[in-house]
């Protein structure tokens, strides 16, 4: 009986060390926590956007007609000045010729109205020394004066017609020229457009023959920054993006604009931040799609606690027992004496994962709650009734 009597005794001990030392443990597990830790921040706000050449030239032509010949295909390095295709220029050549043949006839009629205005300037002379020795009538030298200011104005007109088929010839030699599709600047044609044997029509619209990228050495990437971040980001900026075809390089870039036209596309607006990039190598290529991270700001060696920390809310069964902690502002918990206690805080830039700590009563390596343990009790599920 008495080693009964011992033996529950001790079985009773060790329950009791047991169920203390769980609740000891359950009590120390009840948070996951993090020490604070020192590093770098740096604020980005993500973007995306397209690569463009910094200049991208539309060449087309102002006549309509059959393309006879191309000299540039894509790719084609091409100077200002350098003829790239030809339209058949056989109808604005003889335009040409019918022009100057106007314009011989017009001359041929001045020389044709001088030699009338002198004729009616001699007759008009004699009948005057006739009519002054009452030889002809009066109605001849009226006739006369009149025939002289005719021949008169036939010579402005005449002159006034040369002018006009002077016009018409230099519109018709404009229009050979625009025959040759010129480039208007050095680059490389990114497009063609057209094919030998193929009509083009310029008459309501000016057809896009080339699209020439102006230097592909300069790039820019116009991207589509959402309005909640267009505030932070301004002129000069540093930016790194990547794009798909390298997605392990990591290329830089400045901002040079940021554009004040809002784009509006489902009632999303954003704005337009004109990156520009450096592309010795030519690996971008225009159309590319660009994943840009633009720098707002960079510290090094802070201190810094996980974003998890600040959003951290302490369970109300805990608030409860701490209504003492519940303060406006950011805070962060700790376990002082066992116990959970908010600390108040000021913090900093925030790269999305940390978060800089200006200010508190925390320092490196203090353990912090990032989440609760416990077991929250969940309502049995109600299981709806079957319909048969």
């Amino acid at each position: 009986m008495k080693k009964v009597l011992i033996g529950s005794t001790i079985v009773i001990v060790l329950g009791i060390v047991v169920f203390f030392a769980f609740r000891k443990e359950e009590n120390r597990l009840n948070f996951r926590t993090e020490k604070i830790s020192r590093g770098n921040i740096v604020e980005m706000v993500t973007a995306s956007g397209n690569v463009n050449a910094v200049t991208t030239v539309l060449v087309g032509t102002q006549v309509s007609g059959t393309i006879k010949t191309i000299y540039a295909d894509f790719n084609s390095p091409v100077k200002n000045g350098q003829l790239i295709a030809q339209i058949d220029p056989a109808t604005f050549e003889a335009q040409v010729e019918e022009a100057r043949a106007n314009l011989l006839s017009a001359k041929a009629n001045l020389e044709k109205a001088d030699a009338s205005f002198i004729d009616a300037k001699r007759t008009m002379e004699r009948n005057r020394a006739l009519f002054s020795k009452d030889l002809i009538a009066r109605s001849e030298v009226d006739t006369a004066e009149t025939n002289y200011e005719t021949s008169k104005a036939q010579i402005n007109a005449s002159k006034a017609q040369i002018a006009q088929s002077e016009a018409s010839l230099k519109v018709a030699e404009t229009n050979l020229r625009y025959t040759r599709i010129i480039s208007p600047v050095n680059g490389i044609v990114v497009s063609r457009n057209v094919d030998v044997g193929q009509t083009v029509a310029a008459s309501f619209q000016t057809p896009t023959l080339f699209t020439i990228a102006q230097d592909l050495t300069k790039m820019q990437i116009d991207t589509n920054v959402a309005e909640a971040d267009i505030g932070k980001v301004n002129q000069g900026q540093d930016v790194e993006f990547n794009v798909d075809a390298y997605p392990s390089i990591i290329f830089k870039g400045k901002v040079s604009q940021v554009r004040n036209a809002p784009i509006n596309v489902q009632n999303v607006v954003t704005y337009d931040a004109v990156i520009l990039v450096s592309n010795p190598e030519l690996k971008l290529k225009p159309g590319m799609t660009a994943n840009i991270s633009i720098i707002i700001s960079a510290k090094k060696d802070v201190l810094r606690i996980p974003n998890a920390v600040l959003r951290f809310s302490m369970p109300d069964r805990d608030k409860d027992k701490n209504k003492k902690t519940q303060q406006k502002g950011a805070g962060v918990w700790i376990i002082e004496n066992g116990k959970p206690k908010r600390i108040a805080v000021s913090t900093g830039v925030s790269d999305g994962s940390y978060t800089e700590l200006i200010s508190g009563e925390i320092k490196e390596g203090q353990e912090v709650i990032v989440e609760s343990l416990a077991k929250t009790k969940q309502k049995p599920a109600t299981t709806a009734p079957r319909m048969f």
